[in-house]
């Protein structure tokens, strides 16, 4: 059996820190909606910059979950642009 290569783990990564991430900002609406103890944000933006920026943004689409916030509304998007710009300049060093 061929051994996985790094990109497979990567992707595999990506794709699991990118669905726990989006379910994060649901648990953490879901908590906003019943006044319980709520996710910290630096522990939302933390998930986006490791790699769940996707997730992120698509969480906050899905749930209207902080889209008023300026450090959101714009953070996630740079947060995108600068891991893809980072991957893309990864993949051109290949």
């Amino acid at each position: 059996m061929k051994e996985p290569s790094i990109l497979h783990i990567a992707l595999i990564y990506l794709a699991t820190i990118n669905v726990v991430t989006f379910f994060t900002y649901g648990i953490d609406k879901w908590k906003a909606r019943r006044n319980k103890w709520r996710i910290a944000e630096a522990t939302l933006l933390g998930m986006a910059v490791i790699g769940g920026s996707i997730g992120a943004w698509a969480g906050m689409k899905a749930w209207h979950h902080k889209t008023l916030h300026k450090k959101f509304r714009y953070g996630i998007p740079a947060i995108i642009i600068a891991q893809m710009m980072l991957i893309g300049y990864l993949l051109y060093r290949q």
